[in-house]
């Protein structure tokens, strides 16, 4: 079965970094474009990033320039590099795969933009 696990997230100070992970299983990773989201409680999950199979990448325009998506297809893993961190960054993060029409995420990670 597809499973999704998120790790990385933590509390941050405005202008810092974190790197989150989201290791993948249960399907062949190197074949599926990855995506990132981002949800406030109350609010729509919005999408941030994506990493197609041939390692193309898109940003929403609120991240773009600051968050670098990646993979490593070897370790099944995702990870979005996030700089220069704002406190509207602040949000459950999640990862998500499209497989056989069906879309399935992680549990999340939490980041926090705070000083």
């Amino acid at each position: 079965q597809v499973q999704l696990v998120e790790s990385g997230g933590g509390l941050v100070q405005p202008g810092g970094s974190l790197r989150l992970s989201c290791v993948a299983s249960g399907f062949t990773f190197s074949s599926y474009r990855m995506r990132w989201y981002r949800q406030v409680p109350g609010k729509q999950r919005d999408f941030v990033a994506v990493v197609t199979s041939g390692g193309i990448t898109d940003y929403a325009d609120s991240v773009k320039g600051r968050f670098t998506i990646s993979r490593d297809n070897a370790k099944s893993t995702v990870y979005l590099q996030m700089n220069t961190l704002k406190p509207e960054d602040t949000a459950v993060y999640y990862c998500n795969v499209l497989f056989r029409t069906k879309d399935y995420w992680g549990q999340g990670t939490q980041v926090t933009v705070s000083s």
